[in-house]
């Protein structure tokens, strides 16, 4: 057993170690990692607080908390813990229906006119996903344009919703991206929420990605809005280090998660039980058994406070600033846009020597994009770093390098931009 263990571990990637650059999510934090191992020796389930009293009364207080820093008055509102940033968005989607189309529930989506939605064309597939799943139809969910840093245009979504209106449509719903997953562009909250009113729609921000910056005094004024917001996803996993997995919807309004999602099991929810049975949580969900994510973030944030907290956001976004002026006037490198980075992700080229005297054309375009691909691998097979890439629009293949590991250093960086050099030169 041991010994399997031990492969295990041995042929897996390690996403904690400081120089996996890949995914979003990274890291592995000791306090949080004790959390988990905690969660599973307890193996209880969230949907009652007959058989969760403490992990239900943490997660009360901990997204009371995190409404607080959304900017709700008195924390108030509702929210739960779900199985990651995709779940939570798709709550925020089923939510907005019930609100303004309650007979859905039973009737389903006959019972309503065609219902659009709305969200930016670099935003987070699981909105897509959302639509498709729930009725809507991905041809009912219009992508919005985007500016030249990947920031949703307000007139044109002013526009779209005008035009779905005139061909009877009803818009029900946008989706503000804080921190898209390629550019890691925070899009103009205020002025969406505006329009949002104007026109009585649902406003939801995905801040999967960006939330955690709300934890930073420097940073947080880059969602300036988010309490205009009537629902914001926030995954800690991602940039607040903890433990895969822990995503919150966040709910400003109180009741619409137990009007949308209750179905009254009798077997579990009793209302004769001998406590204040509001404390079960298991109706609010589209689950029923619910894992215990809310242990490991509590205790962490009791570890580290929130000026820990604070202060790790600060560094990793410190470092890709340290990244963007090592490699912007940098031989061999081009940024993929001009200007820092709004968060951690810093998006670029690397042409080896045999691109860099090319003209620009359809060749150079071809052999640009076959470049980060084989960089990749060679990392891989040489098991140095990791870093992820992709193509955008027209754009072809690039590097997008992302920072949420806080035990990642300033000789992280340089050794990964020196291994692409070395990898690189010569293809």
């Amino acid at each position: 057993i041991l010994v399997d263990c031990r492969d295990t571990l041995k042929y897996g990637v390690r996403t904690g170690h400081p120089r996996f650059f890949n995914q979003l999510s990274t890291g592995i934090d000791i306090v949080g990692l004790a959390g988990e191992w905690l969660t599973s020796t307890a193996n209880t389930n969230m949907f009652t607080y007959e058989i969760a009293p403490v992990f239900v009364l943490m997660e009360q207080l901990t997204l009371k908390k995190m409404r607080e820093i959304v900017g709700w008055p008195n924390g108030e509102g509702d929210g739960i813990f779900s199985p990651g940033g995709a779940i939570s968005n798709m709550y925020s989607v089923m939510i907005a229906r019930y609100k303004y189309f309650p007979e859905i529930k039973t009737k389903g989506m006959a019972a309503a006119p065609r219902l659009v939605l709305f969200t930016s064309e670099l935003s987070h597939y699981s909105i897509k996903k959302a639509s498709a799943a729930l009725g809507f139809g991905t041809d009912n969910l219009i992508l919005l344009n985007t500016d030249e840093r990947g920031r949703v245009i307000p007139a044109d979504l002013e526009s779209k919703v005008t035009e779905a209106k005139q061909k009877g449509y009803v818009p029900v719903y946008v989706n503000a991206t804080a921190g898209t997953t390629v550019f890691g562009a925070f899009d103009p909250i205020n002025d969406i929420a505006d329009i949002c009113e104007k026109y009585n729609m649902w406003l939801h921000v995905d801040a999967a990605w960006g939330g955690g910056l709300l934890m930073s005094r420097k940073h947080k004024h880059k969602m300036s809005g988010i309490h205009r917001a009537n629902s914001v996803t926030w995954n800690p996993h991602k940039m607040m280090g903890v433990p895969l997995q822990c995503s919150a919807i966040l709910v400003r309004e109180k009741g619409l998660l137990q009007g949308c999602n209750s179905m009254c099991a009798g077997y579990l929810f009793q209302p004769d039980k001998h406590y204040d049975v509001t404390y079960d949580t298991g109706d609010k969900a589209i689950q029923c058994g619910r894992h215990v994510d809310i242990f490991k973030f509590w205790l962490m944030w009791k570890a580290k406070g929130t000026v820990g907290f604070e202060q790790q956001i600060d560094k990793c976004l410190d470092l890709s600033a340290y990244l963007y002026s090592k490699i912007k006037n940098r031989e061999g490198f081009q940024m993929v846009f001009n200007g820092e980075p709004q968060h951690t992700n810093v998006c670029f080229w690397y042409l080896p020597l045999s691109l860099r005297h090319l003209p620009d054309g359809e060749e150079k375009r071809e052999r640009l994009h076959k470049v980060a691909p084989k960089i990749k691998a060679m990392m891989m097979e040489s098991g140095t770093t990791m870093v992820g890439y992709q193509p955008q629009g027209d754009q072809v293949n690039f590097f997008r390098m992302v920072i949420s590991n806080p035990a990642a250093t300033r000789s992280d960086i340089d050794f990964l931009v020196e291994e692409i050099e070395r990898l690189g030169q010569d293809l």
